[in-house]
Parts: C-alpha cells; sequence; structure tokens
C-alpha cells in the first residue's frame, strides 16, 4: 500500500495493533475455529487497547476519530494474519455509529462506553429468513403496545450472534408504509422473549459466531427506539456506505496479502526444473493480480478519503464494494490454482482465505445490488 495515504500517527497504531493480533489472536485463532466462537476476553482486551468504537467521542470513552484510515488499521491487520473470527468491524464500525449517529444522550451514556472497553458487544440485526436485500420487505413488527413496543419476528445471519450485548433490530413500525414504515431498536440481551438461535455452520469464518435470532412478544419501552419512528431506512441508507467500505477494507487487503504469498510461492515452488513462476502463463496471472490490486487499492483509498469529507455517497460505495470483493474472489481463486494441490489443504493460508472470501460479495449487499444501485444513479 502506499506509504503516502498513511502518516507516522497511523504506522504507531498499526504497529500496535500488529502486535496486538500477534500475541492475543494469531496462537489461539485455530482453537476458536473449532469452538465457533472468540473468547469474551479478547473483546475485553482489545477494549483495553484502544482498538473498538474509535469514533466514539472522547465523552463517552472513545477517541473520537473522524479520520476512517484509523478504521483500516483493524481491519487490515486481522485480514493478514488470517483472523476472520473476532467480529471488531460490526461492532465498531456499523453498529456503534448508529448510536452516535442517532442514539439519545442516555443511549449513548448507556453503550457507547461499554463498547469501547469490549464489555457490551454489539450487533445488528437486519436479514431475515424470507428477506436479504430488500430491507422495506422486512416482516419483524415493533406494534405499539402503551407507552412501548411489542417486536415480533425472526432474523438471520447475525454477526456476533452469540455474544452481543446489545443488538440493533430493524422493524416495521408502520406495516403499510413499506420504507418509511422502518424503525430501528436496541435490545438487550436477557430480555423476556429474545432467544438466539445456535450458531449457524458456514463454509468459512468458522471462528465467528453468526447466528439466528428469534422475538416473540418482546416488550420494548419507548427508549428502546434508535432515532426516530419511521426514520430506519433513511438511518440504514446514511450509514451503509461505511459497512460498504468494510468490506472493500478488507477485500483489498485480502488481495494483497494472498498475492504477496503466492509470489513468494511461486519463487520457491518448482515444476520441469524451473521455478512456476518463471512459466509465461503464471507470470502473466501474477502480473494481472498484481496490476488490477493496485488499481483496487488506489479505487479505495479515494473512496476513504471521500468518505473523511463527508462526501462519499451511496453510488461510489457500491462501485467500490462490489468491484473490490469480486477482486477478491478472482484473485486468491487463480492464488489457489497457482498452489496446486497445496492450495487445497487448510493448513496453507490461501484455501483458508478461499473459503473465508466467499462471502464478501453476498453480505453487506450483494454484487447483483451494488450494480443496481449504480445504474439507477446513471438515470436507467
Amino acid at each position: 500500500m502506499p506509504d503516502s495515504f498513511f502518516d507516522e500517527q497511523h504506522r504507531m497504531f498499526r504497529d500496535s495493533m500488529r502486535k496486538f493480533v500477534e500475541r492475543e489472536i494469531v496462537p489461539f485463532h485455530s482453537q476458536w475455529e473449532q469452538d465457533g466462537v472468540v473468547p469474551r476476553e479478547l473483546w475485553r482486551k482489545a477494549g483495553e487497547n484502544g482498538f473498538l468504537c474509535l469514533q466514539a467521542p472522547e465523552a463517552y470513552g472513545g477517541m473520537g476519530l473522524k479520520d476512517y484510515r484509523y478504521n483500516m488499521i483493524p481491519i487490515e491487520e486481522l485480514v493478514r494474519a488470517g483472523a476472520s473470527g473476532p467480529g471488531f468491524a460490526v461492532h465498531s464500525d456499523i453498529v456503534a455509529p448508529y448510536i452516535i449517529h442517532y442514539g439519545s444522550e442516555e443511549q449513548k451514556n448507556r453503550y457507547l462506553p461499554k463498547m469501547v472497553r469490549g464489555e457490551c458487544i454489539g450487533a445488528i440485526a437486519m436479514t431475515e429468513p424470507d428477506t436479504g436485500s430488500d430491507l422495506a420487505a422486512v416482516r419483524t413488527t415493533a406494534v405499539r403496545e402503551g407507552e412501548g413496543y411489542l417486536l415480533n419476528g425472526q432474523k438471520t445471519f447475525i454477526t456476533n450472534g452469540l455474544l452481543n450485548d446489545v443488538i440493533i433490530v430493524v422493524a416495521k413500525t408502520d406495516t403499510d408504509a413499506s420504507h418509511k414504515g422502518i424503525s430501528l431498536f436496541l435490545v438487550d440481551s436477557g430480555t423476556k422473549g429474545y432467544e438466539r438461535g445456535a450458531k449457524l455452520k458456514k463454509v468459512g469464518m468458522h471462528a465467528q459466531d453468526t447466528a439466528e435470532a428469534f422475538f416473540k412478544d418482546v416488550y420494548l419501552p419507548a427508549e428502546s427506539l434508535l432515532g426516530q419512528e419511521g426514520c430506519g431506512f433513511l438511518y440504514l441508507m446514511q450509514l451503509l456506505p461505511q459497512e460498504r467500505l468494510v468490506a472493500s477494507v478488507a477485500a483489498v487487503m485480502a488481495c494483497e496479502t494472498v498475492l504477496d504469498i503466492t509470489v513468494q510461492y511461486c519463487k520457491e515452488r518448482t515444476a520441469f526444473g524451473r521455478p512456476i513462476g518463471k512459466f509465461q502463463h503464471n507470470r502473466f496471472k501474477l502480473a494481472e493480480m498484481k496490476t488490477e490490486t493496485e488499481i483496487a487499492r488506489v479505487f479505495l483509498n479515494h473512496c476513504v478519503l471521500l468518505h473523511n469529507e463527508g462526501e462519499l455517497n451511496g453510488e461510489k460505495a457500491a462501485m467500490v464494494k462490489w468491484w473490490t470483493t469480486e477482486l477478491q474472489k478472482r484473485v486468491v481463486d487463480t492464488c489457489v490454482q497457482l498452489h496446486g494441490g497445496y492450495g487445497y489443504m487448510m493448513e496453507y493460508f490461501v484455501a483458508k482465505a478461499y473459503v473465508d472470501s466467499r462471502v464478501q460479495t453476498i453480505y453487506a449487499g450483494t454484487t447483483e445490488i451494488m450494480k443496481e444501485i449504480i445504474g439507477r444513479s446513471m438515470g436507467f
């Protein structure tokens, strides 16, 4: 990545994060993959070291950073290490911003300090068994009940689905109003009627606790409403660009990391008396991946700087998300091929990257939805 994009403060922060990952995560990650979850203690350690909720204002225990380049660093260092288990990005870059931007003072004081410290783990529940990209079609409802709401419904594919202490739930408060009837609610762990499903068995990311959630006659007081009633869809649209940056940052770092490993492998692995990278076909493939990955990095960095200025719109965010994640899929697949049979062995980094990468073109908005957003922005 270009050194000029990050300054000395960023590099110091990266050095601290890298040492944390190497010390607290890498030696244990394979066991966490077998367990299907990372320990809560890891979250507290990450909080103690200042790696969570970087955008939280100082008044709530955070650093109040408005430079998204800092947010990139924990994502990149986890990807670089092949550590797909810790759901830090969902907690810090997706859940916390909703509370920061739309939460009441009471909600900010209640959740943000503990989220910064890693004592309160956040999750968000959007997707339903029958509803994915079309958020206006969610069936979970929050009906007025006295001074509060009665929440009923089911959600799935929830990152931090088992560990969460608070979960943002997307629900319909007006079933006749399409997207204008959507509201967001903060639901605490242990609330009567809120039950977690079993951990979902995924193709990859085995240490990440992805689960379902069930809400049956969950009574929520009025202060559980996040922001204004009926504004949930607007809030989601306003913060989705940052969510898509999360996926894009991970995608570009995955391309760079896997490509570096594959280049070294192609220098060391021999066939017919010479390194396999010396064969023109392989050399051309490596050259193509190197070029496309550098292009992706430049575009990503451009989008991050736009985001810092508050100018990253939905269309541009869709562009960087679909381009970088589709590139990740192609690059990792090609690198598996260049590794030959070893690329199919899970003890090799490239094999794990292969199964962990596949979901990237699906969550945070599928490639097809990203193209639809871009096409509509062109007037079609």
